[in-house]
This record gives C-alpha cells, sequence and structure tokens, in this order.
C-alpha cells in the first residue's frame, strides 16, 4: 500500500530531455561529486524553466552582470541553486569548473543561491521571501522607468508560505505587469507530496484569484515554455503567473517522482555513476 505522503497529482513524463537538457543536468550532477549532497531533485525539475529564459527571454550581460537595464531573475526556492549555477556557467558569468566547489567550505557556491555569485540577484532559501525581492525591484524599475522585467521562479511546496499570498496581493494592488511568477510545480516538498503536506489546488483558480492573469504548461516542454514565454505579458494591467508542471529528478528515471530525492546526502560512486548513465539514455 502506497503511503499518502508518496502519493502525488498524476503527472505525464513529457517529453524526452534534448542534448541541451541532458548537459546542463551533467553539469548539475558535477555539482554534487565532491560533497555527495544536494537537492539534486529540486534542482532537475528547474532545468527548463530556466534554460528558456536564459536562452530565449532574459536581457543581460553576462560581463556585465549589474547592467542597470538587465531583466531580473530571482529563484526563491533557492535550494534548486544547482540548476541556476549550472545555467550561469553555460551563459559565462561564472566558470563550469566551479561547479566542482558547490558546498564546499569557502565556495561561494553555496546550498542554496547567494548574491555573491554573479547573475544572483538576491540570496534566497528562506522560502517564501523571493516574490516579495521581485515585488520591490519591479516597482523600482517603474519608478526608474527602466525596461527591466522581473521573473521570480518559485516552488509549488514553497507556497505554503503565508508571505507569498501576501505578496501576490500587493503585485496585483500594483498592477505590475512587468512581473511574472513561475511556479516549478513538481507536485513534491521534503515531507511529502503537496497534496498531502498542504493541499493548495486549484492552484490556477488560487493565482488568478489574487490578481494575476495566469497560465499552465509542461514545464520540460522547451517549445511550449518558449512560446509562453513570449505573450509575456498576459496583461498589461495585471502581473503574470505560470504554472509549469514539472517531473521531480527529471531525466533520472529511478528516481522521477519521488519525494525522496528531493535532498540526497552520502551518494556513492555507484548511486553516481547510475545518475549518470540515466541521463545519457533519457
Amino acid at each position: 500500500m502506497i503511503n499518502q505522503a508518496e502519493k502525488a497529482n498524476t503527472v505525464e513524463r513529457g517529453p524526452s530531455l534534448d542534448e541541451r537538457s541532458r548537459y546542463l543536468r551533467k553539469i548539475v550532477v558535477s555539482g554534487i561529486e565532491a560533497t555527495k549532497k544536494g537537492h539534486i531533485g529540486s534542482a532537475l525539475s528547474l532545468v527548463e524553466i530556466i534554460r528558456v529564459l536564459y536562452d530565449d527571454i532574459l536581457n543581460y550581460r553576462p560581463q556585465e552582470p549589474l547592467w542597470p537595464d538587465r531583466d531580473r531573475f530571482i529563484l526563491s526556492k533557492g535550494h534548486g541553486c544547482l540548476a541556476l549555477y549550472a545555467v550561469l556557467a553555460d551563459k559565462g558569468f561564472i566558470n563550469v569548473d566551479e561547479l566542482k566547489t558547490y558546498a564546499l567550505e569557502g565556495s561561494r557556491l553555496g546550498g542554496c543561491s547567494e548574491s555573491i555569485v554573479p547573475g544572483v540577484e538576491a540570496t534566497t532559501g528562506a522560502l517564501g521571501h523571493g516574490l516579495a525581492v521581485g515585488i520591490g525591484m519591479a516597482m523600482a524599475a517603474r519608478m526608474q522607468k527602466r525596461p527591466s522585467r522581473v521573473y521570480v521562479v518559485m516552488g509549488d511546496g514553497e507556497l505554503n508560505e503565508g508571505s507569498v499570498w501576501e505578496g501576490a496581493l500587493c503585485a496585483a494592488k500594483y498592477k505590475l505587469s512587468h512581473l511574472t511568477v513561475i511556479i516549478d510545480c513538481n507536485k513534491f516538498q521534503i515531507a511529502g507530496s503537496t497534496k498531502y503536506v498542504l493541499d493548495l489546488e486549484p492552484l490556477k483558480e488560487k493565482w488568478e484569484s489574487f490578481g494575476f492573469e495566469t497560465r499552465e504548461v509542461d514545464g520540460h516542454d522547451v517549445n511550449a515554455l518558449r512560446k509562453i514565454y513570449k505573450e509575456l505579458p498576459f496583461s498589461t494591467t495585471k502581473p503574470s503567473a505560470i504554472i509549469a508542471h514539472t517531473v521531480k529528478t527529471k531525466g533520472v528515471t529511478f528516481a522521477e517522482g519521488d519525494y525522496k530525492w528531493h535532498w540526497k546526502s552520502g551518494l556513492d560512486e555507484a548511486t553516481l555513476n547510475k545518475i549518470k548513465a540515466s541521463l545519457e539514455n533519457d
């Protein structure tokens, strides 16, 4: 009999990963090899969400990370930072070899994203705070008449935090149409399925009731993500929300949809090799 904590809403596995998505996941895995630990499940559900933003949507300059007119990307679920680090390395903000120092003493690549890293806009990991930071950035851009857009990625488990909904009300009140919230909806958090821990469904209708123009998308479908991102903003008088349906630990077939892979420590060489082999064969 399946424990209720392990049950989630039915999620289709979605399209197979292309070469670029597998490459970025290999960078993620390289980050956990030194310490044999990390939020691997939380990072692997994020890769396409972040990849498409940096490949096709965001305005930024890797050699000038504090360029005033840049778009702002905030990873509110800071524990998924390995996915962000991988993309920042791919884009030239940091050296890809630096991923091998992840979570080691003295490394600037901590277990949650920190603004000491070039390209990281905000230190996050205290869940529920990223949206408030993004709202402040969106309001500042408006007041300073800058073209910057703000994108905040949150986990579906993170939505348990009341500060998220306080922020959502504020964003709607001020009609921050240049603000987009993206939910990494992988249906699991550290203690089990989101439905079991604290059911927030119907999620789309909930965001709409808080004043957001809301859409849903397969969070691993690169073409679908690119299309929906290019439709932003969904409204000229409302903030936008995208519910991206994803799979926990996507790409590691033996660990997909298993909340026990939210965080892993003590990974041995055999398991790491099994992860790498799975990424090669997705």
